[in-house]
């Protein structure tokens, strides 16, 4: 593409279908993933191994494991770590898009969403209209866990935050906001990689978790330096953490909001997500409440039940 949507004020699915591969951070395993255009507003997962089982739209009530990454149970199934294929495909303006998967996980590609960006860009963009844009109420939202916090509230414009503390002297304290467009989104946000910690390696590899982590495709943090520099921006970790937080949030459909993240998580932005969406769905029913002699709205469907608890994690670990 030669540019990208100026703004998310128009509904966009890709004008074809794109395919990337890779192995998956946590399982190690190879994984395919095929981006295809959608009709319906929203993110739908099908299986390529299963066509026959019906697509699920992405919501945050099927937040399972925020353990270094977001899974999802969809049906029988499980897909893990969404967060950066999410967060590409809303960063770009992507409002709608189906995503067939072969295997349990996203390909973790370069750690970034970049990979992610320029497949949207391979695939190009077909604008569909106005978008319906989903308005948070007045009150502030937040939720906390231990020292960390996500707080949100209504905006004109969407404005992301994210502050990041830790001992290694390499990360330190950073902080980074910007004002969220297709644009900024690929120019600030997409490039910058996970990140982890050299000491943490084994123990979490004996947990199962990052088998397919390199240093091709995670920066590796070891006290006062990187292992694999270069860095493509000095505060990659908190730019990364922004990342994320777009990513989970996507889950809720990107309502416009100011949203700030001290000390991150996956489980502190799901429960974000989460907040979010019940928050929209109160709203939008007492909107529509009848009066005492007016006659009964069904409304369609249950409110999302809002996620569990974050999922308490060391808090030096961010992936």
């Amino acid at each position: 593409m030669s540019a990208w949507p100026s703004d998310y004020r128009l509904a966009w699915t890709l004008a074809a279908a794109v395919e990337r591969s890779g192995v998956g951070l946590h399982s190690g395993l190879p994984c395919r993933v095929r981006l295809a255009p959608s009709a319906l507003p929203g993110y739908r997962v099908g299986w390529l191994d299963a066509p026959e089982l019906p697509l699920r739209q992405l919501e945050p009530s099927q937040v399972c494991d925020t353990r270094l990454c977001t899974a999802l149970k969809l049906g029988e199934r499980q897909l893990t770590t969404v967060e950066h294929l999410l967060a590409a495909l809303a960063g770009t303006g992507v409002s709608q898009a189906e995503i067939w998967v072969e295997g349990g996980e996203i390909p973790l590609l370069d750690g970034s969403a970049l990979p992610w960006v320029e497949a949207i860009a391979e695939a190009g963009l077909t604008p569909l209209g106005e978008r319906s844009e989903p308005s948070l109420p007045a009150e502030p939202l937040t939720v906390r866990q231990g020292l960390g916090f996500v707080t949100a509230f209504a905006a004109e414009e969407r404005r992301l935050a994210a502050a990041v503390e830790f001992p290694q002297a390499a990360i330190g304290r950073q902080l980074f906001s910007l004002t969220l467009t297709p644009e900024s989104f690929v120019r600030e946000i997409a490039p910058a990689r996970t990140f982890g910690f050299r000491e943490q390696v084994e123990q979490l590899r004996q947990a199962g978790l990052i088998r397919g982590g390199a240093l091709d495709n995670a920066l590796v943090c070891d006290g006062e330096r990187w292992l694999n520099p270069p860095l493509r921006f000095e505060d990659e970790p908190v730019r990364h953490k922004l990342l994320d937080l777009l990513g989970d949030l996507a889950l809720a459909g990107l309502p416009r909001a100011q949203v700030f993240a001290y000390r991150g998580s996956h489980g502190l932005h799901t429960a974000m997500a989460a907040a979010m969406t019940t928050a929209i769905t109160t709203a939008m029913a007492a909107a529509v409440e009848p009066s005492a002699d007016s006659p009964t709205l069904s409304l369609a469907g249950p409110s999302p039940p809002v996620a569990g608890p974050p999922t308490p994690i060391p808090p030096i670990l961010s992936i």
